[in-house]
């Protein structure tokens, strides 16, 4: 407040560090006040005009003033839509005032200005929705299927990649069987995670259908082409038999699984790499492979292993060599710990590697013993339920769980008898034992059994009331050939 005005105007300018600033960043705009009419004329104004004079002070905040005379310009800051803001031009006593030419170089500096930070606010905006988008599309948690342990992993992309289109999955699917997937959408913008989001649904329903890998691969891509031309992804896809300890997988030009054996040795597997999905007019293949106790599978998208810094191979046999120094340190007999086994592999990402987003899925094969497995087949006649009942009481006794053979017999033989009566070739009755007692009927019949309740007067209809009742859970699954009806109990009596 002392001094002349080049004094009191030089720290503000000069000295970004001074304690007295120009003026507050937030401002409450008042309606009807002096400093909304000219905001709402959009146009400069002198400071020492009328309307500047009586808003200056409503914007600047008590104890602040500019120079007198046409030495301050009052210029709001219209963005596309509306008034996002005002600058204040000031010049001091030693040079000359303004001049109404610069109203107009007021006016373009203020356009410019708002046009750039509206497109700051929508680019962040937009990049906001994407990344929200694309989370709230990826799995909240891993489901626990008998016989595999999962772990997951995601990464987003540098803040000059913006987001992509990278997701993962893991499918339970019946007989205790999960369909691992892992996919990358082409490009980084909000239209490829919702293009992710799609082809994510889209698998989980084929998967639902039990199709084959390649199957499921050649759906996506027709469904890929109707979403667009360019709507282009890669897509792994493997189904893991715990029982068979078998894993089929199909690839669409993804980059290939890397399989850590028990024993501390890490191999490429060698899956046929196909072409992208969205491509069109191309078949997938699909290949068997073992899957033994002990190892882990792991699935990736090429965020990973690819970067300015190191082409896609390079990045792969990193990751290979980096797996087998993990298993090293944890001994030839133990596998690594799957969560820990996560985070070693994104701690091989150098500061230039962080080029796209990383999605990343683990799968440790545990695998279900055969002599914890029960099976046969069942003629559809009507001594089938009788058989099943005994069959299951034998199975049962050979695993100690006599407690719960009252229970079991009679779920079975109210699911087996349901099947027999629409089914026309050989019902399948499986028994598998882990942590729970799970049974698995199936049928040739796609139509699925439906709980209802029945009359006082019905003969029937209250066979899926008790194993509803009684089982642990229980569902029904439509296959390419039929359907699986399963329900599980606790394999230890409660």
């Amino acid at each position: 407040a002392t001094g002349s005005e080049t004094e009191r105007l030089r720290p503000l300018i000069l000295d970004p560090q001074a304690d007295l600033m120009p003026a507050a960043e937030l401002c409450e705009v008042r309606a009807g006040g002096a400093l909304a009419e000219v905001l709402r004329g959009v146009r400069p104004v002198f400071g020492d005009s009328a309307a500047a004079r009586a808003a200056l002070p409503e914007l600047l905040g008590p104890g602040r003033s500019v120079p007198t005379g046409h030495r301050a310009i009052l210029a709001p800051l219209r963005g596309r839509r509306r008034v996002i803001g005002a600058a204040v031009f000031v010049r001091g006593t030693e040079r000359i005032p303004f001049e109404a030419s610069d109203l107009l170089v007021a006016a373009q500096l203020a356009t410019h200005t708002a046009l750039g930070i509206d497109k700051a606010v929508l680019y962040g905006r937009e990049a906001y929705i994407a990344d929200e988008l694309q989370r709230t599309m990826l799995p909240d948690s891993l489901p626990q299927p008998t016989g595999v342990r999962l772990a997951s992993r995601y990464l987003p992309a540098a803040e000059t990649a913006r987001v992509g289109g990278d997701w993962y999955d893991a499918i339970p699917l019946p007989g205790s069987r999960v369909a691992l997937v892992v996919g990358d959408v082409m490009g980084h913008s909000m239209t490829s995670a919702a293009i992710m989001g799609q082809l994510r649904t889209t698998a989980q329903t084929l998967a639902q259908l039990d199709l084959p890998p390649q199957e499921v691969l050649h759906h996506l891509d027709e469904q890929a082409q109707r979403l667009g031309s360019d709507r282009m992804a890669t897509c792994l896809y493997a189904v893991y038999d715990p029982v068979a300890h078998r894993i089929t997988i199909a690839n669409a030009g993804h980059p290939p699984p890397v399989l850590l054996h028990l024993g501390g040795r890490a191999e490429v597997l060698r899956v046929p790499p196909g072409a992208p999905i969205g491509v069109g007019g191309v078949d997938f293949e699909a290949v068997e492979l073992d899957a033994p106790a002990g190892a882990t599978l792991l699935l990736y998208t090429d965020g990973l292993v690819e970067s300015r810094l190191r082409d896609v191979w390079t990045g792969i046999e990193q990751l290979r060599e980096r797996l087998a120094a993990t298993a090293q340190l944890t001994g030839p007999d133990h596998s690594p710990p799957l969560e820990a086994l996560c985070d070693d592999v994104l701690d091989m990402l150098g500061p230039g590697d962080r080029d796209d987003d990383i999605a990343l899925l683990a799968a440790r094969f545990d695998g279900i013993a055969p002599s914890d497995v029960a099976y046969w087949y069942l003629e559809p006649e009507d001594a089938a339920p009788g058989r099943a009942r005994r069959l299951a009481r034998r199975a049962l006794s050979r695993w100690g769980l006599d407690d719960l053979a009252d229970e079991v017999e009679l779920l079975v033989s109210e699911v087996v008898t349901n099947a027999v009566r629409y089914a026309e070739r050989p019902v399948t009755l499986r028994l598998l034992r882990t942590d729970v007692l799970r049974c698995e009927v199936g049928d040739d019949s796609p139509q699925l059994p439906r709980q209802r309740r029945a009359r006082e007067t019905d003969e029937g209809g209250r066979g899926l009331f008790l194993v509803n009742r009684l089982a642990r859970r229980w569902g029904a699954t439509r296959l390419s050939t039929g359907k699986v009806v399963w329900f599980e109990m606790a394999a230890r009596p409660q």
